[in-house]
């Protein structure tokens, strides 16, 4: 019995269901089966065309167009970029003479990680942040490993990598120096940068809070001022901070500045009827090598002043009522019995 397809019929069913075929494999290899390989920017970039070497000739496309970088297509099928820039990145597919899809894979451009530039800051005794920028723009996804060094051994420095720092908690500052190792990573390498830290010299506390500055009554040259210690310093009586106050008339060039211990002071030296900036820094008091914080954001407040608005008039006194004669009732009716009395005799 003869085959339900045969002769030309059969070889067109055959064709069309091969190029069918090839077809859906080359869509689903396209949109979701790609390779990423990573590249040196300005440096030549080889893209094989699978694993296994091809002998049969290909044709390369770059995010399906057929326009390709300056490039060279090797016996084995890979494709040469030469000196490639950002407009090389992309997704690269190589079929065969056929239109077959032989393989596909996804292009990212950059560099290498260069040394870091590292700042720390100290903002108490308990805690190290350190900060870094990028020497190098590498246009990768970075990501960074970083430990901290002292007398006791190498301890985690947690990364953020978003915001490009790490946090040491507990460090120890009684020894001298300190070692912090930032290594960044990406795909083309990675580079270390090591530096050395004196947390003592380092160490410089948040600005005191809550700055608040008010009329002394009754003494127009005097200032109340009053603030809080930072939120961030929480050991106050292991760790005292000493105060720096400055204040002067709004408008005038110089400034006047006390010291004190104590979160409160009053001043006596305010140039009445005046308005006066005041801004208040910290130190820690025990260690002079530490720095001292940032000033408080400006507070202003006026001397207090005499009243002067003028006195209200007094009120004249209300008249005095004066009652008509009324005369006594029992010395009426007394003198009329006398009278009674008389008239009667």
């Amino acid at each position: 019995m003869p085959g339900l397809l045969s002769g030309p019929v059969s070889l067109t069913v055959i064709f069309l269901l091969t190029w069918l075929i090839r077809r859906s494999c080359a869509q689903i290899w396209t949109d979701e089966v790609s390779d990423m390989q990573y590249g040196r920017l300005g440096a030549n970039v080889t893209l094989a065309c699978g694993k296994a070497k091809i002998r049969t000739p290909v044709v390369w496309h770059l995010n399906h167009s057929a326009a390709l970088p300056w490039h060279q297509v090797t016996s084995d099928g890979s494709l040469v970029l030469h000196h490639v820039d950002h407009s090389a990145e992309g997704v690269y597919v190589c079929h065969d003479n056929q239109g077959l899809l032989l393989h596909s894979v996804r292009l990212r451009l950059g560099h290498p990680p260069g040394l870091l530039s590292i700042s720390c800051q100290v903002p108490n005794h308990t805690h190290v942040r350190c900060s870094w920028v990028d020497s190098v723009k590498t246009f990768l996804p970075p990501q960074y490993i970083a430990s901290f060094r002292n007398g006791q051994g190498w301890k985690p420095c947690v990364v953020d990598v978003i915001h490009k720092h790490c946090d040491i908690e507990d460090s120890t500052f009684w020894q001298p120096t300190h070692t912090l190792n930032v290594t960044e990573v990406n795909a083309l390498g990675s580079q270390t940068t090591v530096v050395w830290l004196r947390l003592q010299e380092l160490l410089k506390p948040d600005p005191p809070e809550s700055l608040k500055v008010e009329e002394v009554e009754s003494h127009p040259k005097r200032l109340s001022i009053s603030w809080k210690h930072p939120s961030s310093w929480p050991r106050r009586d292991a760790f005292p901070l000493i105060f720096q106050i400055r204040y002067r008339p709004k408008g005038s060039e110089y400034w006047s500045d006390v010291y004190s211990e104590d979160s409160s002071i009053v001043i006596f030296d305010a140039l009445a009827g005046h308005v006066h900036q005041v801004q208040v820094r910290a130190r820690d008091e025990v260690n002079s090598d530490t720095q001292w914080s940032e000033w408080t954001p400006v507070s202003l407040a006026r001397t207090w002043q005499v009243s002067t608005t003028p006195d209200p008039p007094e009120e004249p006194p209300p008249p005095e009522y004066i009652f008509p004669f009324n005369p006594d009732p029992e010395t009426s009716t007394m003198r009329t019995h006398s009278e009674s009395t008389l008239l009667i005799g």
